[in-house]
């Protein structure tokens, strides 16, 4: 039993990889996966499937639903209130007629700008993408280059440094370590900031290398496409100023609460973020949306796939972490020779390859360590910015939910559309982890 325990934990991790790549829903994935990790693990199946434990399958599951359901829900309404009210698409336009579209590099540049204004200012990645990835197409035809490069101005706006590292984003990977360390948005505030820089530069060189790459090769927009083209219905749009003061708000909403307020505030802040942002999007964008409710009812059913989606992840997490078999890999990390930042960013790291989600590592490494750490002398707000960041890096996996949405509206494959992806999350996160685990050991000890 001690030989087939570990293995059972490898077993278990293969099942949900090959069940969510079979496009089998991780509602269905993950507790199969678990119970294969229960019965290899000699656990009792009951208790680990259905007790209300935090290690439980349901009580894990429930717990994260119960924490973040708030934020998940105000987040999709926002997103929502900015995608019909045309606002998304409002932003994209004026930024794309500044940049120009004569020139390919200035092109993605401002592709990248766009989808890090709007996920900084809160609005989920997919909606991003549905907003983003139709007018790209028409400029990638338009200018006649590779579809395959819209991979790396995308990732580097909407899954590098405004979801994980700058410091002040209202995203649920910034907002999970608060309540386990009593920190910030604004957690590490310059080492963040630092690696923030860092982050962006690697994305813009490996953007201008892929590019000159792809024009050297003569590849062309129909060489990974059939050359199809989504219409994209006109509309009256809100004005530039209007359609951005949402995102402009909350974000210094958040920040401010963040760096000014008591330890309640901070803890809170988020949620006075996004209610401003929901609240001054009804009201600029009134007239831009025929159909007030069913737009907030939809807005609001929006919430619910996402945070089931990665409730689930977090459950099988949480039921792997507290499995026999897991010790000898728990044992491993936690013993790497220097800083216990490395241990932390290979934990997290590990954590969000197994469940294919940022989010669903920090839901599962947080309750379950973040108090080791503590223990181990290391200062809160570097413990809550280190996992943030490695939680993100090794997070695009086959199996990742986001990605699959990805090729989906892209039409590419994972033959032609992961290499640019996975290098440009994991090489720019990295990179920004090395810059704030060094900066940070010069500013905390």
């Amino acid at each position: 039993m001690e030989m087939i325990a570990p293995i059972g934990v490898l077993i278990g991790l293969v099942a949900i990889i090959y069940f969510t790549v079979k496009e089998i829903n991780i509602l269905i994935a993950a507790p199969l996966a678990t119970l294969i990790v229960i019965v290899l693990n000699n656990m009792s199946i009951v208790d680990s499937l259905l007790g209300k434990e935090a290690n439980n399958y349901m009580g894990a599951l429930s717990t994260y639903v119960m924490n973040y359901f708030a934020i998940f829900l105000l987040g999709s309404i926002l997103a929502k209130l900015m995608e019909v009210s045309g606002a998304t698409t409002a932003i994209a336009d004026f930024i794309l007629s500044k940049a120009g579209y004569e020139n390919p590099y200035r092109v993605l540049v401002a592709i990248f700008i766009i989808s890090a204004i709007l996920t900084y200012g809160g609005i989920s990645l997919f909606v991003v993408m549905f907003a983003i990835l139709p007018l790209a197409r028409s400029l990638f035809r338009k200018m006649d280059l590779s579809w395959n490069l819209i991979q790396v101005p995308l990732w580097l706006g909407i899954a590098t440094f405004t979801m994980t590292i700058l410091p002040g984003t209202p995203a649920i990977q910034n907002v999970i370590p608060i309540e386990y360390l009593n920190t910030s948005l604004t957690s590490a505030l310059v080492p963040s900031l630092l690696g923030s820089i860092g982050c962006v530069i690697f994305g813009l060189f490996y953007m201008n290398y892929c590019l000159k790459k792809s024009l050297a090769a003569g590849e062309t927009y129909a060489t990974y496409t059939d050359g199809g083209e989504e219409e994209l219905t006109e509309k009256a749009l809100p004005p530039f100023i209007s359609s951005i003061a949402p995102l402009v708000l909350l974000v210094i909403v958040a920040i401010s609460g963040s760096l000014f307020g008591n330890e309640f505030i901070k803890k809170n802040i988020i949620y006075a973020a996004l209610l401003t942002g929901i609240v001054v999007a009804l009201v600029l964008f009134w007239s831009f949306i025929d159909k007030k409710i069913a737009t907030l009812s939809v807005g609001a059913g929006g919430s619910l796939a996402p945070i089931f989606a990665t409730a689930s992840a977090v459950a099988f997490g949480a039921v792997v972490m507290v499995a026999p078999g897991f010790e000898v890999y728990s044992d491993l990390i936690l013993n790497i020779p220097g800083s216990p930042l490395i241990s932390l960013t290979v934990l997290t790291s590990a954590m969000a390859a197994i469940t294919g989600s940022s989010s669903g590592a920090l839901g599962i490494v947080m309750p379950n360590f973040a108090q080791y750490y503590l223990d181990a002398g290391v200062h809160p707000e570097m413990i809550h910015r280190v996992a943030a960041v490695a939680s993100n890096i090794l997070t695009i996996v086959p199996q990742c939910g986001v990605f699959l949405t990805f090729i989906s509206l892209t039409g590419l494959t994972h033959k032609n559309g992961f290499k640019q992806t996975i290098i440009t999350v994991f090489g720019s996160t990295l990179i920004a982890e090395v810059i704030i685990i060094l900066v940070g050991a010069l500013m905390y000890g």
